[in-house]
């Protein structure tokens, strides 16, 4: 009866010791999840704030009387460098955050979208209007600029509610 005894109580903290070691690894694959979710989120808010600020640029030297095709192309070009980043944040949040991230994600994607079309109209307008100063596609970028807000906005909230932090 000692042996039985000596063994099963060995086979009770063998599975002890492994439902220890597996309560411990969903807590850290867990933690995992949390950093990875809050940098994508992070990045997804910081690269999306750059490819704003580089396409106003792009507007406020369109307005600028004076500026040049080439002063145009290079801001455009700064602006269009942002936009990989920015897409790269975008589709890192949609496979690591909850799908009401991901969807709140690709509604700012395109909300940014629009602001880089309507950017790089006013650009190609421009261009082939020798003047940047073109008060319809400086009406349509301000638009575009006025709707991008909400969406980011809506992600924000999306993500501190699945970070736990929107209290």
């Amino acid at each position: 009866m000692g042996m039985f005894g000596g063994a099963a109580g060995g086979w009770m903290a063998l599975v002890g010791q492994a439902r220890q070691q597996e309560r411990q690894q969903r807590f850290d694959r867990q933690r995992r999840l949390e950093e990875a979710r809050q940098d994508a989120y992070s990045v997804c808010i910081s690269t999306s704030k750059q490819v704003s600020a580089r396409w106003w640029r792009v507007a406020a030297v369109l307005r600028s009387d004076g500026s040049t095709a080439e002063q145009w192309a290079a801001a455009a070009a700064e602006a269009h460098a942002a936009w990989a980043p920015f897409s790269a944040a975008v589709a890192t949040v949609t496979v690591v955050g909850p799908v009401a991230v991901a969807g709140a994600a690709e509604d700012l994607r395109r909300s940014m979208l629009a602001l880089d079309r309507a950017a790089v109209a006013w650009h190609e307008a421009a261009r082939a209007a020798g003047r940047g100063g073109l008060p319809d596609f400086d009406e349509r970028y301000m638009e575009a600029v006025a709707a991008k807000r909400l969406p980011g906005k809506l992600f924000q909230q999306a993500a501190r509610s699945a970070l736990g932090t929107d209290t």
